[in-house]
């Protein structure tokens, strides 16, 4: 029997939903909102009635029967550091997505959708494998500062996602593979998984790593310090410097890949150069997470926007396929993440987690 899927992911001036049967994707759209509509709300949560009359409209307008499906599935949110995996949507959890437990963002709603529209229905909701993610191994934590421990900061979705489909793939437990997956887009992961667990990742939002389009990664932390006491900046200038307006934008004034790859062939050297200094990055990042696996590691797996570019995955290759083969899986479809993440669960394959 097929089972058919609401999947929800609420962005900050959208919400994008999909509805799938099995793995088919029957029908997605991606409901915008101005800032207007938005800034009637003083909370994310307040935006949730609103949100939810959009979607349910929408299934009204495409026909659909909203007593046909099985689940529905939200974006995971900003809940405590937990395992990755499929989480029902519990009362707990669901408590923690309301209050924001490490902060208020649009995918705390994914939760929150999901509970609500799958309890008028009668049917399980679910999240999965939601940013806050931490499997770190205590030695990973260490920075150096007490006060600043490293933090697992990732894109744990599409990570888990592609690290889970090549295992499918090969015909082999992910629980039983050592791998190093680079996701690459707006921001650059690199994680360790250890037979199933993150066990170390470079904070893709604003601690370490490669630099990436809008962000800067790992900085010169004595001279952070000058910066921030300068009296040049505030602290949401200097912010800015190292997540929105750091990495490609702060040295060419683009966020886009391909627009540095077209400046480096029409003769730019400042682009070349950007270019090689992010491969160079990218390549120290999986260096590193070589070592963390004590080199051993069946596959290397890169993923993300970036991972369409033919010149970067040619670039990433001369430099680390001799530490394990590369396999790629270009771009991001978080949708059928989400969707994979509660077929395992409806199928069989895993238990969902309890929060």
């Amino acid at each position: 029997m097929s089972i058919k899927s609401l999947i929800i992911n609420p962005g900050s001036t959208s919400t994008k939903i999909g509805v799938f049967e099995d793995e088919t994707l029957l029908f997605e759209e991606t409901l915008r909102h101005s800032t207007e509509e938005i800034s009637r709300y003083a909370s994310i949560v307040d935006q949730k009635d609103f949100r939810k009359e959009i979607i349910t409209n929408l299934l009204k307008e495409k026909n659909f029967d909203i007593h046909s499906l099985n689940m529905v599935v939200g974006r995971g949110g900003m809940l405590k550091p937990i395992p990755g995996g499929t989480y029902a949507v519990t009362d707990d959890l669901l408590e923690d997505l309301k209050i924001g437990k490490q902060g208020q963002h649009a995918s705390n709603l994914g939760g929150i959708l999901a509970r609500e529209i799958g309890d008028e229905i009668g049917v399980p909701s679910y999240i999965v494998d939601p940013v806050v993610v931490d499997e770190l191994i205590p030695i990973a934590r260490y920075s150096g500062v007490p006060e600043l421990p490293r933090t697992s900061v990732f894109h744990a979705l599409n990570q888990k996602a592609v690290a889970k489909r090549y295992a499918k793939e090969v015909g082999r437990p992910y629980d039983e593979l050592n791998l190093v997956v680079v996701h690459m887009g707006g921001g650059v992961s690199v994680g360790a998984h250890e037979k199933g667990r993150v066990i170390d990742v470079f904070n893709a939002l604003d601690g370490d790593g490669a630099f990436s389009p809008e962000r800067a990664g790992a900085v010169p932390s004595g001279a952070l310090i000058k910066m921030c006491f300068s009296g040049k900046y505030t602290e949401k200038e200097v912010y800015s410097k190292i997540v929105g307006k750091g990495g490609f934008n702060a040295y060419l004034g683009t966020n886009d890949m391909r627009e540095v790859q077209k400046m480096a062939s029409e003769g730019s050297e400042k682009a070349q150069e950007l270019f090689d200094a992010f491969i160079f990055q990218v390549c120290k990042d999986i260096g590193s997470m070589a070592c963390v696996l004590n080199g051993k590691i069946d596959q290397i797996i890169l993923t993300g926007g970036i991972a369409y570019g033919d010149a970067v995955i040619k670039a990433i290759k001369e430099k680390t396929e001799w530490i394990a083969p590369i396999t790629v899986y270009p771009g991001e479809d978080e949708l059928l993440a989400l969707v994979q993440g509660g077929l395992r669960v409806l199928n069989g394959e895993e238990k969902a987690m309890v929060y």
